[in-house]
């Protein structure tokens, strides 16, 4: 065969090959049992909580979340209070370390 025919073959085999690979790639797999979908992660949504004040006195600590007064280490709603800080607690959520902080007021200046 000549040079130009052996590209056209090289053109029409590199096509053919092409065609069957995106063929291929479209299959199911054969050992998946008929009618199997893969499941679809739910992700729950985020539970809020509202931190409302926070008490710093002598010995104590208090913080008010969702307006009930809550101590370090108490457990509430399957919810853990962690530590208490001036500006923010730490709650354990679900095994996890959640930040829950104060939302700062805005700045009030005297008009005298």
């Amino acid at each position: 065969m000549t040079n130009r025919a052996n590209c056209i073959l090289c053109r029409f085999l590199v096509l053919i090959l092409a065609l069957w690979a995106g063929l291929a790639h479209a299959l199911n797999d054969p050992t998946r049992p008929n009618g199997f979908q893969t499941p679809k992660v739910e992700s729950k949504p985020q539970r809020s909580f509202s931190l409302e004040s926070i008490i710093i006195g002598a010995g104590r600590k208090v913080a008010v979340i969702d307006g009930q007064a809550r101590q370090e280490g108490q457990i509430f709603q399957g919810v853990r209070l962690k530590r208490i800080y001036p500006d923010r607690v730490e709650l354990i959520v679900q095994g996890r370390v959640r930040v829950i902080s104060l939302e700062t007021l805005p700045q009030v200046r005297s008009s005298q």
